[in-house]
């Protein structure tokens, strides 16, 4: 049976640190704590005071001063882990944790989740080949000597960063070290540990490289366990959930977030806001609990990004400045299909292909697996076509030897819509209005990864209403524009009402654009 060893850094809150030690040993499970030495004495001593008789608690040997990006998060980690390996012999697992961290599952749950695989859990990413750092410093982080903290003493990080950039003072990585990068949150095997722990002994070179790197809490431990514990015996991934907003501000959980949080595949959640009082009763009731089932659905990252997206219509709707002088040409015509149930659309393209010789493209910018020729590389990512949408359509204007081409689009891609509408081609808009039943709504849902197999009908119950109304809200973006040439047919009108607009639309005959329209099952689910 697994035994836990918890490796807490703090550094406020005493009386919740003093909780959270006592509801993590109580079921036997260890905790080795260091509280910054930056924080009041008196917090300290208070913990120190509360926990001394707790046979399940040990403090880091020695207390260093904490300030973010530094090496002194590092050490403070190993402080507190030497602690912990010596006075709890019995500990198989040592699970990094920080002061607003709570357990979103039960002692149980976690005992038995950790027992199944014989495996690290540690994000662990190639630092120069992955995308794990989006904005900012990447290369330099570690090339040059960062002996200040970014956070307090600004003047003389970035002074000390262009003094070695302007003189090109760089230096090697070790060489038989390949970097790695991921979350300081980590759950390792006590043997990983003690390898770690022999490492940080015998190799100092090591140790003097990151101890001057910028940010070393996410590259150090996920480098020294790719270097040293097998492949197969990392799962690259945290046990702790971790929500950001895309401004990279932490997402803080509430009250009314507990039955979210025991849906996740995690063990447990930061950030728990100081305020959600409830939330941590219920929480801390939760790990001494027996016999407790989770049904895990794990669509917190997805619904967060969807429910809050909703509010942020400000966009930018212009062309890029490389696309401002870009066309697709005056004698071209782009005929565009809007639809949100995309087999729809694919169904109607197939038959109009039928009925007539104008190229046609499914959701080039929406799927990545759209059949497109080799266009020299552009067609290769829906970034890349994104990008370079009017490049991407001119060359397969050319590729197919046409001045009429036909693609799909899904309505939220409004932005795209804007800037072909905008072009000096003739853009003609032919929006399909569906109808959408809750079943189909739910497939949607699980398609786009907003809820899973195991979402509790209750939650889907709540998102259904917003996810009709945004479906709703795309199409009144659309109406909205006042597109030129826009053209919509209806899955309630009769197919020859639709004939006549699609016969608009296509500029084709009436009785082809009825072929079209009459097709059994067009609209069917």
């Amino acid at each position: 049976m697994a035994k836990i060893a918890y490796i807490l850094l703090c550094h406020k809150d005493p009386e919740a640190i003093i909780n959270q030690a006592e509801r993590l040993t109580a079921v036997g499970d260890y905790m080795s704590i260091h509280f910054d030495a930056r924080a009041k004495p008196a917090h300290f001593d208070m913990i120190r005071r509360a926990l001394k008789d707790n046979p399940n608690v040990v403090f880091a040997r020695k207390r260093i001063k904490c300030g973010w990006g530094a090496w002194s998060l590092v050490q403070a980690s190993i402080h507190a882990v030497e602690a912990a390996v010596d006075a709890f012999p019995r500990a198989t697992h040592f699970y990094m944790l920080s002061g607003d961290c709570m357990a979103i599952k039960s002692a149980e749950y976690a005992h038995e989740f950790l027992d199944s695989r014989d495996v690290d859990y540690i994000e662990s990413f190639d630092f120069f080949e992955s995308d794990w750092i989006k904005t900012g410093m990447k290369q330099e982080r570690l090339i040059y000597r960062h002996l200040f903290n970014e956070r307090t003493q600004p003047g003389l990080f970035y002074a000390a960063y262009g003094f070695q950039k302007r003189l090109g003072l760089t230096r090697s990585i070790p060489p038989d070290i390949q970097v790695q990068i991921g979350s300081q949150w980590w759950c390792l095997r006590r043997r990983t540990i003690e390898w770690i722990l022999d490492f940080i002994k015998s190799r100092r070179d090591v140790v003097r490289f990151f101890r001057t790197t910028w940010i070393p809490d996410e590259t150090f431990f996920q480098t020294l366990v790719r270097h040293l514990v097998p492949e197969t015996e990392i799962e690259t991934r945290t046990l702790t959930c971790l929500m950001f907003s895309d401004y990279g501000v932490p997402i803080t959980f509430y009250n009314d977030h507990y039955d979210l949080l025991l849906s996740q595949d995690f063990l447990f959640a930061r950030k728990i806001s100081p305020e959600a009082r409830e939330l941590k009763r219920r929480l801390g009731a939760l790990y001494a609990a027996s016999g407790v089932e989770f049904q895990i659905s794990n669509e917190a990252q997805s619904l967060f990004k969807f429910l809050t997206g909703r509010g942020r219509i400000g966009r930018r709707f212009a062309s890029r400045f490389w696309e401002t002088e870009s066309t697709l040409g005056r004698e071209r015509e782009l005929l565009i299909v809007v639809c949100k149930k995309w087999h729809v659309a694919k169904r109607m393209v197939e038959r109009i292909r039928a009925v007539s010789n104008i190229p046609t493209i499914e959701y080039l910018f929406n799927e990545e697996d759209t059949d497109l020729p080799d266009l020299g590389g552009i067609q290769t990512t829906l970034g890349k076509r994104t990008r370079h949408r009017r490049s991407l359509v001119r060359m397969l204007f050319d590729y197919y030897e046409t001045d009429r081409l036909l693609v799909c689009m899904d309505p939220n891609n409004i932005e795209l819509l804007q800037d072909f509408c905008s072009d000096r081609s003739v853009t003609r808009l032919l929006e399909i209005e569906c109808q959408f039943s809750d079943d189909y709504l739910k497939g949607h849902a699980m398609r786009v990864g907003l809820t899973g197999e195991r979402t509790p009908p209750e939650t889907l119950e709540r998102l259904l209403p917003t996810i009709r109304q945004d479906m709703i809200f795309e199409s009144d973006r659309i109406r909205d524009a006042d597109f030129e040439n826009h053209y919509r047919l209806r899955e309630t009108d009769d197919p020859e009402k639709n004939a006549e607009k699609l016969a608009a639309f296509l500029a084709i005959s009436h009785g082809n654009a009825h072929q079209v329209t009459a097709s059994e099952h067009l609209f069917s689910d």
